[in-house]
């Protein structure tokens, strides 16, 4: 079974960083080959995506809300992907999840309906 993993969620003050990691687990699941989403969902609110980063060149999306604070990384080799936040403001707090979509072959959306795995999610949250 084929399972997406975040961690690195917590809790941090405004203006600290952390950083999300999303790894593959179960049989061989590439993540080279993914289109990957970080995603998040506050609560009382509808999910919205907040970066994601192609299979094929790396190009990647930020939401205007993260944009310049976040970034979006692979590690080919540890078949991870990675989210740095930096800079956070008490409305990133939301639980954090990755996703992949096993279709986009040289891009990636930030709409959730194109990504069919996910991970079980992770929270962050930034207060004082």
């Amino acid at each position: 079974q084929v399972q997406l993993v975040e961690s690195g969620g917590g809790l941090v003050q405004p203006g600290g960083s952390l950083r999300l990691s999303c790894a593959a687990s179960g049989f061989t699941f590439d993540l080279d080959y993914y289109a990957i989403g970080w995603f998040r969902q506050a609560p009382g609110k509808e999910r919205e995506g907040v970066s994601c980063i192609s299979p094929s060149d790396g190009s990647t999306y930020y939401a205007d809300s993260v944009k310049g604070r976040f970034t979006i990384s692979r590690d080919n080799a540890r078949n991870t992907v990675y989210l740095q936040m930096n800079s956070l403001k008490p409305e990133d707090t939301a639980v954090y999840y990755c996703a992949a979509d096993s279709l986009s072959e040289k891009t990636c959306y930030s709409d959730s309906l194109n990504y069919d795995y996910w991970g079980q999610g992770t929270q962050v949250t930034v207060s004082s």
